[in-house]
């Protein structure tokens, strides 16, 4: 799977523009077999560094590589993926609030679908 369509690159590089920004995340990736999930909200301009919220045990604000996603391998030669129902809607902060009280993204991503649903953007 490409990990970054030409849509998604062009979004996260005019975020990565933009610092000092609470951006909504643009791109989700998981790992299909386990722990690992990523929100990514901005791209440097080298193409390979993204900002955003990383989950592997413990979600953090942080750096991560796009080229290390790329070449993780997973058993049954497949990698990590991307999410393409993802939709952010809310911004990294938000997320990043939730991930830390629910103990991880993917538990974030059932109070943050419940409150879009209800309509609540408090979170």
């Amino acid at each position: 799977m490409i990990l970054l369509t030409p849509e998604l690159r062009e979004q996260l590089l005019a975020n990565g523009c933009q610092r000092d920004v609470d951006h909504v995340p643009v791109v989700k990736f998981f790992n299909p077999f386990g722990a690992g999930v990523w929100l990514a909200t901005e791209l440097d301009e080298d193409g390979d560094i993204m900002f955003g919220l990383a989950d592997i045990g413990y979600p953090e604000l942080g750096s991560f590589s796009l080229e290390e996603l790329s070449s993780l391998r997973l058993p049954f030669g497949l990698g990590i993926e991307r999410d393409i129902l993802f939709t952010g809607d809310f911004p990294i902060s938000i997320w990043a609030e939730a991930a830390r009280k629910a103990g991880s993204i993917r538990a974030a991503e059932r109070i943050i679908r419940t409150a879009r649903q209800s309509g609540w953007e408090g979170v």
